[in-house]
């Protein structure tokens, strides 16, 4: 039976049970979970991420969240939960601090977008697509409280997308996913894996995966941060096909080896949820599935993830850890 490693009990993991036994991924009947104007200054609020947090000796949760302003700026506020499901998100967006002025004098703020948040060792860790010179790269910071955020070097030049950090060091180094793209909307993209012994400096870049066929034939990038377990690195993902209309984004998954993550065990051939529902379809970019987090309760093995929705709302999915491996494995390429 498949386990969990490294991953701590979440008795208060949001859940519903599926209505459908032959469902491995299925949607939380209430989608969306949070609406493009729950703020005043919002257009959009998708592609975000949460993580568990303890305030007020409590276990609860917090995130950081893409919120596209009416301006249409891409902008990141901090959001607190007590279910995960019903949020409060900060009006006005994260201030990054820096604590060496020459990295903050390098970094003026100018945009950001699709963080993913990550607790390693002894602080949570953002990613997110920072702006460097008008030019998409991956931004990294920190945060203790989420009240108040510290701005690092950016981990690579221009131009790239989709920086993931893995939980945990592995062989003793930081690991990061990103995506290698252009200053458009990419329509290529293959996953990348990169390693830093101080999550400043990063290097011995290995390949992981590149597009596949069908649902993934156009460009792919990592999702969540990755959930370790006694199988491998469960790593949900998005896929991208391009068709008449246009792109259309799903969500895939794929295993990856333990202790070298850049090799590929086994990868699902079909996507696990593809957009259908009307608030996936219609939106200020259509037919968008696009996963940024997952909760995963140790255990029982129920996961939670957090995808954006048509580029505008924030939806909620589930899967048992389980069944998802098996049917990873039993339908690989």
């Amino acid at each position: 039976m498949t386990k969990t490693i490294n991953v701590l009990s979440l008795p208060n993991i949001p859940w519903q049970d599926k209505k459908d036994n032959s469902e491995i991924m299925w949607r939380y009947d209430r989608n969306p979970i949070i609406k493009r104007n729950q703020l005043k200054c919002s257009n959009s609020i998708f592609n975000s991420a949460v993580v568990p947090f303890t305030a007020d000796n409590k276990s609860k949760f917090a995130g950081v969240f893409r919120v596209d302003d009416k301006r249409r700026s891409m902008q990141l506020h901090a959001g607190f939960s007590d279910d995960a499901i019903n949020w409060t998100l900060n009006e006005e967006r994260i201030e990054w601090l820096s604590e060496d002025k020459e990295t903050a004098e390098a970094h003026p703020w100018q945009y950001g977008y699709d963080p993913r948040v990550v607790w390693i060792e002894d602080r949570y860790w953002v990613t997110w697509c920072n702006a460097y010179g008008w030019k998409p790269t991956i931004g990294v910071g920190y945060t203790y409280d989420f009240k108040t955020f510290f701005q690092c070097e950016n981990a690579f030049l221009p131009f790239n997308r989709n920086g993931v950090l893995f939980p945990r060091k592995i062989n003793g180094k930081y690991v990061m996913f990103s995506r290698p793209s252009d200053s458009g909307h990419t329509p290529f993209g293959d996953i990348y894996i990169s390693q830093s012994p101080d999550m400043k400096y990063w290097g011995e870049h290995r390949h992981v995966m590149a597009p596949g066929s069908g649902w993934e034939s156009k460009k792919i990038g990592a999702g969540p941060i990755p959930i370790e377990t006694s199988e491998g690195w469960l790593c949900i993902y998005h896929g991208v096909l391009e068709s008449c209309n246009g792109f259309v984004y799903s969500i895939g998954a794929a295993i990856l080896d333990i202790e070298k993550p850049w090799k590929v065990k086994y990868r699902c051939s079909e996507y696990l949820l593809s957009p259908q529902e009307l608030y996936e379809c219609v939106g200020d970019v259509p037919n968008v599935c696009f996963p940024c987090a997952a909760l995963c309760d140790g255990d029982t093995g129920r996961i939670a993830i957090y995808y954006g929705c048509a580029d505008t709302h924030v939806g909620l999915a589930f899967a048992e850890l389980e069944p998802l491996i098996q049917y990873i494995k039993n339908n690989s390429v």
